[in-house]
């Protein structure tokens, strides 16, 4: 699978994958002779962007199974090889799987496991308990680390990362991002610079240190690709997650959901003509699953656009498109036609892609037209701004009384929240009360998950205006169709997060010290050494000191679309002071990341009356 898409940057990203794909297939390698393969369902998606089924083919992988409880599917192979995240619910489905297989006697098959990205001896224990581990040929892990989504983004992809660290105090996932970047730095060298903001970012950073004194030296010599590693903990900007994301691609997330580069969508949107005339039973059923990354051109051009300005650019698209197509009457001589010709695949495969995408967006519009829509967006927008953040909001309320899905309400009430440095005991105490009595009190502990994540609390010293208006949070005169500011990812809005990375890039993080005071967490800067003879290449790369450096901007806790268009947008600024590649534990939006933090009480069963009163009787 081509995968031209992640070499296009100022780094080339495919190297990273190639040296995943190497590392799957050694792994595969260990195990002689035919096999089956036992996928946990979260690993499907990422391992896609890895490797296609017909490079494990080669290798000798027959069958794919998705991990189920119960019995595997028959397979005549000689190994079973399972491919699972280290967590203790799974090796119970595992353990489960093997007894069964063995049950059923037959053939003898040799069974392996990788723990992707990393071994647990909490996972192995669990297994000995089990009673399997010694029915493993291989114990080991595959260092999935981060997966190259585009040319300039990363992501580990691991749900779980905030709730891990603030709610659970389990750190397991830090340390695997320090692991990936010490990946990152044997692949493109020693990154010179490490800054950051956040409890999660220090404690990043301590670990790559300490991992790089312990290679003493026996690190790849490789000059320098990335100047500067910016490590930015969510916490420092728990508001952007919050509101409705504007670009094209932010807006396809927070309605569809885009998974692995992956969206899937109503399949009677794309239905032929034919297909349309010929009744239901003629009409398609499976989802339309698109891969979304900036191998299609329009797609490159359109994702980090203000959703206002799609409807022109598919307009000028579709005229030209339309114009190339004509050009057939114009082609007289053979080489003018031999040249049309040679032009028609691109052409056609342009003509899909402005159909697909012209569907999309008629569909996106169609939700931003609603009146649910426009009102929500006017609130939040009020919100950011600062007006009427100190009481009950009216719509707010209007939207549980109509009983609206419950995560709308939990993102307006926590953006309210965050922007008001907390809400009033009173209008805190209404919006909890109101929430448990019309959406059940099992909504109890997740209330209190999001008042520990710092997104539903009492109000402490306001100092969210201050940071507002340092770091001009809010821009009035924002243009969407060709805006001069990150801003326009809100139509409003600058995120916070980028500010901080724009701010570090030019004049400084020294001129904004009285809010980096102000948010939350440590805020710090590292040098690593880097060997004379690498130093003296590195100013010699990318045409002198004129070139802009490249910066990996981390997101320890997740990333929105909305933030990696604003870091995009900065780089193809003229002007630019640096480069931005992306990575992040996680790709999120509002939606996903407090669903992550949710949870629900189950009500405790009902004892059983009739022992109850025989076992009263002999009492």
């Amino acid at each position: 699978m081509a995968a031209s898409h992640l070499s296009g940057g100022r780094v080339n990203l495919a190297i990273l994958r190639e040296a995943a794909r190497k590392e799957l297939l050694e792994c595969l390698d260990k195990c002689d002779g035919t096999k089956a393969v036992v996928w946990d369902e979260q690993l499907t998606g990422p391992f896609g962007l890895i490797a296609e089924y017909s490079l494990l083919k080669e290798h000798e992988v027959d069958k794919m199974f998705q991990l189920r409880p119960g019995r595997l599917p028959a397979a005549n192979v000689n190994n079973i090889i399972f491919l699972c995240r280290p967590k203790l619910a799974l090796m119970e489905i595992v353990a489960q799987n093997i007894l069964k297989e063995e049950e059923t006697g037959g053939s003898r098959k040799e069974f392996h496991i990788f723990f992707v990205p990393r071994k647990s001896l909490l996972c192995e224990q669990k297994l000995k308990e089990l009673g399997v581990y010694g029915t493993f040929s291989n114990v080991d892990e595959y260092t999935l680390d981060l997966i190259p989504f585009d040319s300039d983004l990363l992501s580990m992809e691991i749900d779980s990362t905030f709730r891990d660290c603030y709610l659970e105090d389990d750190m397991t996932s830090m340390y695997y991002a320090a692991k990936s970047l010490m990946s990152v730095q044997a692949l493109y060298g020693i990154i010179p610079t490490i800054c950051g903001k956040g409890d999660c970012a220090r404690h990043v950073a301590d670990m790559m240190l300490r991992m790089r004194r312990e290679l003493a030296g026996t690190e790849p010599q490789i000059t320098p690709q990335i100047d500067c590693l910016l490590l930015l903990d969510r916490t420092v900007d728990l508001m952007t997650p919050l509101p409705t994301q504007l670009t094209y691609e932010g807006l396809i997330d927070e309605i569809f959901g885009i998974n692995n580069t992956s969206v899937k969508l109503p399949p009677e949107k794309f239905a032929s003509a034919k297909q349309q005339t010929g009744g239901p039973q003629e009409m398609p059923t499976e989802p339309k699953k698109l891969v979304l990354n900036s191998a299609e051109e329009l797609y490159a051009e359109a994702r980090d656009r203000n959703f206002h300005a799609i409807g022109p650019l598919l307009s000028r698209k579709a005229k030209l498109i339309s114009a190339q197509f004509e050009e057939r009457h114009g082609a007289k001589t053979v080489g003018e036609i031999k040249q049309f010709v040679s032009r028609l695949p691109h052409m056609q495969a342009a003509k899909i892609s402005l159909a697909n995408h012209t569907t999309i967006a008629e569909m996106i519009k169609e939700v931003t037209d609603s009146d649910h829509f426009m009102e929500s967006l006017t609130v939040q927008q009020e919100f950011l701004n600062g007006i009427d953040t100190d009481k009950v909001n009216p719509y707010i309320e209007d939207c549980i009384a109509r009983k609206e899905p419950i995560i709308k309400i939990l993102r307006l009430v926590c953006i309210q929240s965050v922007a008001n440095n907390g809400l009033k005991q009173k209008a805190l105490d209404y919006y909890k009360r109101e929430i448990l009595q019309t959406y059940g009190y099992e909504h109890l502990i997740t209330l209190n998950n999001l008042e520990r994540a710092g997104l539903l609390t009492l109000q402490k010293q306001r100092t969210y205006p201050t940071t507002r208006k340092t770091l001009r949070l809010m821009v009035d005169d924002v243009s969407e169709q060709n805006p001069n500011d990150i801003s326009y990812v809100f139509s409003g809005y600058a995120p916070l997060s980028v500010r901080l990375a724009q701010f570090l890039a030019r004049p400084g993080w020294r001129s904004i010290e009285e809010v980096l005071r102000i948010l939350p967490g440590p805020t710090f800067e590292e040098a690593q050494r880097i060997p004379v003879g690498l130093r003296k290449k590195r100013t010699s790369v990318g045409g002198g000191s004129e070139s802009p450096k490249v910066t990996l901007v981390y997101f320890l806790g997740g990333v929105t679309y909305a933030e990696i268009a604003a870091l995009r947008f900065l780089s193809q600024q003229e002007d630019s002071a640096s480069d931005y590649i992306i990575a992040t534990t996680k790709i999120i939006n509002g939606h996903t990341w407090l669903e992550g933090l949710m949870d629900t009480l189950c009500p405790a069963p009902f004892p059983d009356t009739s022992t109850t009163s025989k076992s009263k009787g002999r009492g």
